[in-house]
């Protein structure tokens, strides 16, 4: 069991969580027994080879697929018992979801693709604050298609803030972005972590991202297979891909 570092609290306790899928005749085991706490502002890396079970734990984390067994606890509560409400609730007010690919509505501009996250949630930031965040207020009315791939995705990461998330998953947030650009997804990345104090979760199996973490924790054939804390982060531009 990994220690808790002594200024932080547990934003999630995971105890015993399985995740199995049926498949015609056949079993996949996704997860196998995962525990452990994830704590209040820190920075995680869950690093590991395609197939580890690492995108399953963050679905189940986030409140988008269901635990076979085990529990998820979450400020207290336990969302593996939850009812539909209570996860819907939790998804909107609670997480923000960054992902490979971005996801932005094609015939919206910036602005209008973080509104889609403002208007329904309980205390958002707006539009024009998310983005010039990421750094992109000069670029709020420009549709996907006139923005580079890096720029995108700051907007994904704009939406995925507005509603002022305790929590913040990111599932290979530069798998689609060449090293420099990649660089700059990191520095918004971090950025977010330090300035608002989010929980930031970086779903990755490229090496070089674990050293900017707080914490990596391996993931291996369903499995939490090693958990190290870095003694001395780096920071994104010190990253040697």
């Amino acid at each position: 069991m990994e220690t808790k570092p002594d200024s932080l609290q547990p934003v999630f306790t995971i105890r015993g969580l399985k995740k199995t899928y049926i498949m015609g005749e056949v079993t996949i085991s996704a997860l196998r027994g995962v525990d452990m706490e994830l704590f209040a502002g820190e920075m995680v890396v869950l690093l590991g080879a395609s197939g580890s079970g690492k995108s399953t734990l963050i679905n189940i984390l986030g409140g988008l697929d269901f635990a076979t067994s085990g529990d998820v606890i979450y400020s207290g509560k336990t969302l593996t018992k939850a009812s539909d409400r209570l996860l819907t609730d939790f998804r909107r007010n609670h997480v923000g979801f960054v992902f490979q690919f971005y996801n932005l509505i094609p015939s919206l501009t910036a602005r209008e693709n973080v509104a889609i996250v403002t208007e329904i949630s309980r205390n958002p930031m707006t539009p024009e604050e998310a983005l010039d965040l990421v750094g992109l207020a000069d670029r709020m009315d420009h549709f996907p298609s006139q923005m580079s791939g890096g720029e995108q995705q700051r907007v994904a990461i704009a939406r995925a803030i507005a509603k002022r998330p305790a929590v913040l998953m990111c599932d290979e947030p530069t798998g689609a972005l060449d090293s420099k650009t990649g660089v700059k997804v990191l520095e918004v990345i971090d950025f977010i972590n330090k300035n608002l104090a989010t929980t930031t979760i970086i779903i990755t199996h490229n090496e070089a991202i674990s050293s900017m973490a707080d914490r990596v924790i391996r993931i291996s054939d369903g499995r939490i297979a090693g958990i190290v804390e870095n003694a001395q982060k780096l920071s994104p531009q010190e990253i040697s891909w």
